[in-house]
């Protein structure tokens, strides 16, 4: 009697090889929550063949039906072969923007109507079975009069020394996640941004500060009022905040951006 087989696992570079993409990106649709590979103490990723299986459909999606990375996991979740679970800062978000709200005593529809959203959307988002983009953030924060800042965890202390699995994190709308580098009583407001292929700000929006980026990883397209830019690693930008602004990675890879804002009232 043959004893049993332990569960196969392949490491990313097998898995890229077999459906037919890069490594990065894997790891950018794995931030997006398609795929949750396990790790070794090592942090190596170790993926089944119910992955493969998965990553090949989202290949299809993308080469056949020309969807970006966003919606491949948006049409995943519908079929149900993604679970549409939050991550815990996507949870934070929903019951802060519930407490905001009924703090002042307001309806799911007057807000919505304020806010220029549709209430079902609002709902999902409070429900934290939706996250909104950066430019939808913004609109809220104005209207409850805080800052994006505020939607973070605001029960954690800070710290000068912050470690990478100490940061927090706010997902601000699919393959947009902000992971906030330093807090407390600063000057500075720096982020870590990590945006998938395709994703972005949404719409225009803008807020008193200045901004500073530089970018690490990937491409970046940004658009102020009208004139276009388009960074690669090593660039670097500063804007004034008040300038209506979006962005946006055109690319096909997860961009990574090192973003700060002063004051910090984004």
């Amino acid at each position: 009697m043959k004893p049993p087989q332990s569960k196969p696992y392949l490491k990313i570079g097998d898995v890229a090889r077999l459906v037919g993409v890069s490594p990065s990106v894997i790891r950018s649709w794995e931030s997006l929550g398609l795929t949750r590979p396990r790790r070794t103490p090592s942090k190596y990723r170790l993926y089944t063949p119910g992955d493969v299986k998965l990553l090949k459909r989202a290949r299809f999606l993308r080469r056949v039906r020309g969807l970006n990375a966003p919606a491949i996991v948006q049409m995943l979740k519908r079929e149900g072969l993604v679970r549409p679970t939050p991550d815990g800062a996507s949870a934070a978000i929903g019951k802060r923007l519930r407490q905001l709200r009924v703090k002042r005593g307001l309806s799911l529809a007057q807000v919505a109507k304020a806010v220029g959203i549709s209430l079902g959307f609002l709902s999902a988002l409070e429900r934290s079975h939706m996250s909104a983009s950066v430019s939808t953030l913004r609109k809220l924060a104005r209207f409850y009069k805080t800052n994006i800042l505020d939607f973070f965890d605001p029960s954690e202390s800070n710290s000068r020394l912050v470690q990478p699995d100490h940061r927090k994190v706010l997902q601000a709308g699919p393959g947009v996640r902000m992971e906030l580098l330093a807090w407390g009583n600063t000057v500075m407001e720096p982020h870590l941004f990590r945006i998938a292929p395709q994703a972005g700000s949404g719409e225009s929006y803008a807020h008193e500060g200045e901004e500073f980026l530089y970018l690490l990883r990937g491409e970046l397209h940004i658009s102020l009022q009208g004139e276009d830019y388009r960074l690669k690693p090593g660039d670097s930008f500063y804007f004034e905040s008040a300038t209506p602004h979006r962005w946006k990675n055109p690319g096909r890879t997860e961009t990574w951006v090192l973003w700060v804002n002063t004051p910090p009232t984004f």
